[in-house]
């Protein structure tokens, strides 16, 4: 009876080695993990990120401080937002992040529901004009999407045409599908964002411009001012 036992509890540790040593089942589509075998299509390399691009797509990036931490894509009347956020390897955060985030459109007076997206739950909501950033006006239409990947998570948000109309949405799902995460090897705290850096083409001609700038510099002549828009 206690060999009996013993050959189950053996057969058991091998089932569960077995079973930690498999590998993660392939995923049909992005976003992908720079680690996975991913298809080629033309990305920007913003470092933290690889953001695919097309004719017709204008990006611009967010800064908080000094740091890059996300990504803006417009196309057309719509706007897709990405942010990439560190997150534990034993599980993702989309579930806490995504009650997070109905807070705080219930605090800034809108509206918002749960609903099965292509990328599985995502958030669709109402919130005011102002607070989608197009001033005075009705509530305006906002889709947050959230996906867990390894040691990482992405937050993306659709707001203009393609937070309401299918047909206007399928291009920036697209880039969606096709973005690269870089999650690097570095200790990252939970949810600590991923920094991206311009693209190096775009850094050489910064500099080049800081360059000239500097042979140029007359002491005695007014430079240009930056007025900071809170």
């Amino acid at each position: 009876m206690f060999g009996r036992r013993r050959r189950r509890h053996e057969e058991g540790e091998a089932a569960t080695a077995v079973a930690e040593e498999a590998p993660a089942p392939a995923r049909e589509s992005g976003p992908w993990d720079s680690e996975e075998t991913h298809p080629e299509v033309e990305r920007v390399d913003l470092g933290g990120l690889l953001l695919p691009v097309s004719p017709g797509f204008e990006v611009q990036l967010n800064v908080a401080g000094e740091q890059i931490v996300g990504a803006v894509v417009l196309f057309e009347e719509s706007a897709l937002q990405v942010h990439a956020f560190a997150a534990p390897k034993s599980s993702g955060i989309w579930d806490e992040v995504r009650s997070e985030l109905a807070e705080g459109v219930k605090t800034a007076g809108g509206t918002c529901e749960e609903r099965e997206g292509p990328f599985g739950l995502e958030l669709a909501a109402m919130v005011p004009a102002e607070a989608a950033g197009v001033g005075e006006g009705p509530p305006q239409p906002v889709r947050y999407i959230g996906v867990d990947g390894p040691r990482w998570f992405l937050r993306a948000v659709i707001s203009g045409r393609a937070a309401s109309e299918d047909e206007a949405a399928k291009t920036l799902e697209g880039v969606v599908r096709d973005l690269v995460v870089v999650r690097g090897d570095e200790p990252m705290a939970p949810k600590e964002p991923i920094q991206l850096a311009l693209p190096q083409e775009t850094r050489a001609a910064v500099e080049q411009h800081a360059a000239r700038d500097r042979r140029d510099l007359n002491p005695f002549k007014r430079g240009p001012e930056i007025t900071e828009v809170r």
